[in-house]
């Protein structure tokens, strides 16, 4: 037996005042009143024997006292057989408890993150009373077990952060003496792998401790797309759903929601193999030009974090593309007029009109003889601004100074013009790259090499930002250049007949569509991750001038968040702030007034449920980490008492408080009935 505070030991000296008062009641006559002789015979019943041995046993029962709490606060126990470390009550102990959604997951009883609060509540029972702990990431300075205890009471499941992986990261930074190491989690195999391990300092004692249920079901929302970036308002849009099973056993039939704004636009019951995935797609119908607020439910028990996926749908703007051609060029007049995405305009150069370029998403330059001081700052501003200007060159020759120095200021070039007078030769285009994501979904399936457009250049260049389509013999046809906050599209050739072929051809429709729809692209994504970091969304010009305050929050009932943020040229990027720990819909505000609506979920990679065993832990430690141990939590016995068990021993300090409590009451029973029952029937005798 072993003592964890053997100084407590020197209070056995307080024996010795029992003793005494024992002594000193035995030396002390004892003076007895009677009146008459009847009494004499209720006195000699209670002979000096019996005195003599009550004095004894209360004095036995109150040193016993005395050693039991002397022997309580020195806290005994018999030292473990297996362990090799001896228990410094000054250490400090760190615990990891998972906070990430997956512990959510469990049955109806208790969930598993339940299971990790009590086995961390539990720990400062296997050390001594000054123990200090440290909880990171929610605390990493020392804290006592009763300031430890109310800390993990406190803790909460947060989708947000870099959950396991960010708390073991801080296991490396320095601090005071660590004894042990604690980390309580799940363990998902898709999160935590053997180069996690690497991480854990090899100097320091670290037990896992995988909680777990044995069996789950679970089915989430891998993704959510749609077939066109450009959502139109009151035009049946194709929503494609992809479900994955994340638990360890094939559902059968899963009930699935699609809701727009408050009312239900499909439902359907699909089966979803063990690890696999299974798509779908609903038809629905946006109305009206507001953002649309989504979401869907899944029908899916006992696990139901991840049971709603939130996102937005915003029908798009109408491209406002404006045209400068000369009167003969019909050619884009009748391509973006046909189609109700684009507000089209065509003018004239004389005609301009100033306030509708500044408001114009794209704009066309063709074929105009020369580049006037006035023209060339209204397309400088357009790029500026984050606009796209498309550049077709005129056949005559006489301007083109003016175009080299348009090129110039906007950082196109340098450019070569053919020579003046050259006759026209067509050549072919080459097959542009299905790779590229501008080419998306525009070539579909082919038996045989396609037809390309044939084009006689004006132009050339030697570098650009990207070759969208090149000739067969590498010179460039349409190249693409970053200017400012927009782009600069640039033709080599007039799309004049003798020139090219391109405005008949079959790609001139999607080409040119494309080239204006990259100019209105929103930052805004339909959904983001608790966890996702930086986030870029647009803000409207009217909001960068309301005022000098630029604080923008983010709001979802009662709850209100200020991100660290930064605000530049019309685009907000914020950072998700840590306290976000539910999912849902959160409005971006700035001065009271709403700018858009985010929709945040889960990370879709705490779905997958697929986790370590004691065992399958063990095998993946490995012999060559002697300083990582398995505690396995789900064998019936806490942590706690594991660890007492095989590394301090077995205490006994609940043992001496009851042998002190026992001393304390036969004391009691001993001067409360012993020597009184005898007297009492001898003065019933006597009456």
């Amino acid at each position: 037996m072993a003592f964890t505070y053997p100084w407590f030991l020197l209070a056995l000296l307080t024996v010795l005042i029992p003793v005494a008062i024992h002594l000193f009641e035995l030396r002390r006559p004892k003076r007895v009143l009677f009146t008459n002789v009847g009494f004499i015979q209720e006195i000699k019943l209670i002979t000096a024997r019996q005195r003599r041995l009550k004095h004894l046993l209360v004095l036995m029962t109150r040193i016993g006292f005395l050693v039991f709490m002397v022997l309580l606060f020195a806290q005994p126990y018999v030292p473990a057989v297996s362990g090799n470390e001896k228990s410094d009550p000054q250490a400090v102990v760190r615990v990891v408890v998972d906070t990430t959604p997956s512990m959510q997951a469990g049955d109806d009883e208790q969930s598993v993150f339940d299971q990790a609060i009590k086995q961390a509540r539990e720990l400062p029972t296997a050390y001594p009373t000054a123990t200090n702990f440290v909880l990171p990431p929610k605390q990493t300075q020392s804290l006592t077990a009763s300031a430890y205890q109310t800390v993990v009471d406190k803790l909460q499941v947060s989708g947000s952060g870099g959950g396991l992986s960010e708390a073991l990261g801080i296991l490396d930074e320095r601090g005071p003496a660590i004894a042990q190491s604690f980390i309580i989690s799940d363990f998902q195999k898709n999160t935590f792998s053997a180069n996690t391990l690497a991480k854990l300092d090899s100097t320091q004692k670290v037990f896992l401790v995988p909680v777990g249920a044995k069996e789950v079901k679970n089915v989430f929302v891998d993704s959510v797309w749609l077939d066109d970036a450009f959502v139109r308002s009151n035009v049946d849009v194709i929503v494609h759903i992809r479900l994955r099973n994340g638990g360890d056993t094939p559902i059968e039939s899963c009930q699935v929601k699609l809701f727009i704004g408050d009312k239900q636009a499909a439902a359907f019951r699909t089966a979803i193999p063990l690890s696999e995935a299974v798509s779908t797609e609903a038809r629905v119908r946006l109305e009206g030009e507001g953002l649309a607020k989504c979401r869907i439910e899944l029908e899916d028990l006992p696990v139901t974090f991840d049971n709603s996926f939130y996102f937005t749908l915003q029908p798009s703007a109408r491209i406002k593309v404006l045209d400068v051609l000369p009167a003969e060029a019909t050619a884009t007049r009748q391509l973006y007029a046909n189609e109700p995405l684009f507000s089209y305009t065509a003018s004239r150069l004389g005609a301009l009109d100033y306030r509708m370029l500044e408001a114009a998403d794209v704009m066309l330059v063709q074929a105009q003889t020369r580049i006037d001081a006035g023209l060339r700052e209204s397309m400088k501003r357009v790029v500026q601004r984050g606009g796209a200007l498309v550049i077709v060159p005129p056949i005559q020759v006489e301007g083109r100074t003016s175009y080299d120095q348009l090129f110039r200021e906007l950082g196109v070039g340098p450019v070569q013009w053919e020579r003046a007078g050259a006759i026209p030769v067509l050549r072919d285009v080459a097959m542009p790259s299905t790779q590229n994501p501008f080419f998306k979904d525009v070539f579909g399936a082919q038996n045989r090499q396609p037809v390309m457009p044939k084009a006689s250049p004006v132009l050339r260049w030697s570098r650009s930002g990207a070759d969208l389509m090149r000739m067969r013999d590498g010179d460039g046809f349409l190249s693409s250049y970053s200017s400012g906050r927009g782009n600069v599209y640039l033709f080599s050739t007039p799309f004049d007949d003798a020139y090219s072929d391109f405005t008949q051809h079959a790609l001139f429709v999607p080409v040119m569509y494309r080239l204006a729809m990259q100019s209105a692209r929103s930052l805004q994504q339909p959904a983001y991750r608790l966890n996702q970091g930086t986030i870029a969304v647009n803000v409207p010009s009217e909001t960068m001038s309301a005022g000098a305050d630029q604080v923008f929050k983010l709001v979802k009932d009662s709850l209100t968040f200020i991100p660290g943020q930064q605000l530049q040229a019309g685009v907000l990027r914020f950072d998700v702030p840590p306290g976000m720990r539910e999912q849902g819909f959160y409005r971006l505000t700035h001065n009271g007034r709403d700018i858009t609506t985010i929709a945040f979920n889960f990370d879709k990679q705490e779905s997958r449920l697929d986790t370590y065993s004691a065992a399958e832990l063990r095998q993946l430690i490995g012999p060559n980490r002697p300083n990582v141990q398995v505690y396995d939590a789900s064998a019936g016995q806490s942590v706690a008492a594991k660890y007492k068990a095989e590394q301090v021993g077995t205490s006994l300090w609940q043992y001496c408080l009851w042998a002190a409590l026992a001393c304390l009451l036969t004391e009691v029973l001993l001067l409360r009935f012993v020597g009184k029952a005898k007297t009492a029937e001898t003065r019933a005798v006597a009456a």
